[in-house]
């Protein structure tokens, strides 16, 4: 495999995980300047090289923040992590909601009453009962995982 060819594929899975640096060529670092090993565009291995810098040589936070590209929020963000969690503490987290925020109580009952008074209607059709009743603005797929979700609590079909 080429050298072009790895960094092709090295940035394929740093964007399939989340861990690109936002703003590699903001990196000024001279250990980043045509290395083999250091690489801008993995922010795992930018901040930690950043909170390295702070902790084992001395650098001044503002100073390293700079020079690797970050804020200095993001540096102390990096370091609670890593006191948390060592290098696993740097690795991007799921971003957003973990669960169907919006399809809780009233609303998931609405919609396993609605299903269960007619077992033909889509989710397309439910999302828009659900806007109208509720106001909330969800997608079809949602409602369909959500009425899929085995044990969930929502009110008896009204028979």
């Amino acid at each position: 495999m080429t050298t072009a060819a790895r960094s092709d594929a090295k940035l394929r899975a740093l964007r399939a995980h989340g861990a690109v640096h936002p703003h590699p060529e903001a990196v000024t670092d001279p250990a980043f300047a045509g290395s083999a090993f250091f690489d801008p565009r993995d922010a795992v291995q930018v901040k930690y090289e950043m909170v390295r810098r702070v902790q084992a040589e001395g650098q001044r936070v503002g100073r390293a923040a700079a020079a690797f590209g970050f804020s200095r929020p993001t540096f102390y963000q990096a370091r609670a992590a890593m006191a948390a969690a060592g290098l696993v503490g740097l690795l991007p987290r799921r971003r957003g909601p973990r669960h169907g925020h919006k399809l809780r109580g009233e609303v998931l009952d609405f919609l396993a009453q609605a299903r269960a008074a007619d077992p033909t209607v889509g989710a397309r059709w439910l999302a828009g009962r659900v806007r109208e009743r509720f106001g909330l603005a969800v997608h079809p797929r949602s409602i369909e995982r959500a009425l899929a979700r085995p044990g969930e609590k929502h009110a008896p079909p009204a028979g």
